[in-house]
């Protein structure tokens, strides 16, 4: 099968793909030392195992789309939850395909008579790795709304044996692989995508009690999907970074307060892509912002060079330049330049730390 000019087999057994939300290697070391994962363990001493860079910015909608479509986002077009539509002025939330311009590789593979299912923790991510899917694809936070025309799946509750989830907790991404266990047990799909929440990363430093039994939860539902003779993979979005001082306080540059005060209000409209609305452990804090330019004066390299001098700035370069590096979607980042801003802070925030796309 070729998607997106990648070349693809046809599974032997049932695939299984899981997206590890947040799932920094800090969290798989922590819950092995703690002798909570052997499922994990021996995926990782008689398999594969290896650390990568994640796509940019680290978030979950380029990141889980770049792994549904075999490409980054300079094909695919996702580069963030939220983003500045240049035309318009309109500052758009990714809640469902519609910035997707790739097909993905489920959907390739349902057209063609594969059983495929996706399963994700939140709603809007369906949408999206669902577009084009002839199978079956819902998530865990509105898994009592799936329908057979929608879902391609109903009575969710009634086939893992509760309802829906809170969104705010560890039962979001476990609701999600025991969905996954119930579709292996009872329709044996060719290929599953299962996309989890990082809500418990978000809360929990990788060797909290919370976090390790988070982690041991899983692993059981792993060795489950291994015992089912799943083919199982499983891959982070993102790892995770701390952003609070030692005191609780956040350890973060309000660039558009400093930007307001340097070059005037509205000179400049400051994007945060991971925006989204799971707003009580997202909010707007997150490492990677877009600056937006509204006026001819000040110049990019005017405003280049003030976030230059700001504490912590390291890495700019021609926009140009960090889209063939980044591998970004020219027509949606800044017009000019990108720098990073921010200092290494402590509690759990994505990878990397602070980017800025200046236009």
């Amino acid at each position: 099968m070729r998607v997106n000019g990648r070349d693809y087999a046809w599974p032997k057994h049932s695939a299984v793909v899981i997206c590890f939300d947040g799932c920094d290697p800090a969290y798989i070391e922590s819950a092995s030392a703690a002798g909570a994962i052997p499922a994990i363990d021996r995926m990782r001493r008689e398999g594969f195992s290896a650390s990568a860079l994640a796509a940019m910015p680290t978030f979950t909608n380029p990141n889980n789309v770049s792994i549904v479509c075999g490409v980054p986002p300079a094909v695919h077009g996702v580069s963030g939850n939220f983003y500045l539509d240049r035309d318009t002025g309109a500052e758009i939330m990714m809640v469902d395909a519609t910035p997707v311009r790739a097909p993905t590789i489920l959907a390739a593979f349902s057209q063609v008579g594969a059983k495929v299912a996706a399963v994700t923790a939140k709603d809007k991510l369906r949408k999206a790795l669902g577009h084009g899917l002839d199978g079956i694809a819902f998530s865990a936070e509105k898994a009592d709304e799936a329908t057979d025309a929608e879902n391609g799946i109903s009575a969710i509750g009634a086939l893992v044996g509760r309802g829906a989830p809170d969104q705010y907790s560890a039962d979001l991404s476990l609701f999600v692989l025991d969905a996954g266990i119930r579709l292996l047990e009872t329709r044996r799909p060719n290929l599953m995508y299962l996309s989890l929440s990082d809500y418990v990363q978000h809360k929990h430093a990788p060797d909290a009690p919370e976090a390790i039994a988070f982690m041991r939860a899983v692993d059981e539902r792993l060795a489950r999907m291994l015992a089912l003779g799943a083919c199982l993979g499983i891959v982070a979005d993102h790892g995770m970074n701390d952003m609070a001082h030692p005191s609780g306080e956040p350890n973060v540059i309000y660039l558009g307060d400093l930007l307001d005060a340097a070059f005037g209000a509205g000179a400049a409209r400051v994007i945060c892509p991971i925006t989204d609305p799971f707003v009580r452990h997202h909010g707007a804090l997150g490492g990677f912002v877009r600056v937006h330019l509204q006026r001819t004066e000040p110049s990019s390299t005017e405003v280049l060079k003030f976030i230059r001098q700001i504490p912590g700035v390291c890495m700019a370069a021609p926009r140009e330049e960090a889209c063939l590096r980044f591998e970004l979607p020219e027509d949606r980042e800044g017009d000019r330049r990108r720098g990073q801003v921010g200092r290494r802070p402590r509690r759990p925030c994505k990878r990397p730390r602070h980017f800025a796309a200046v236009g």
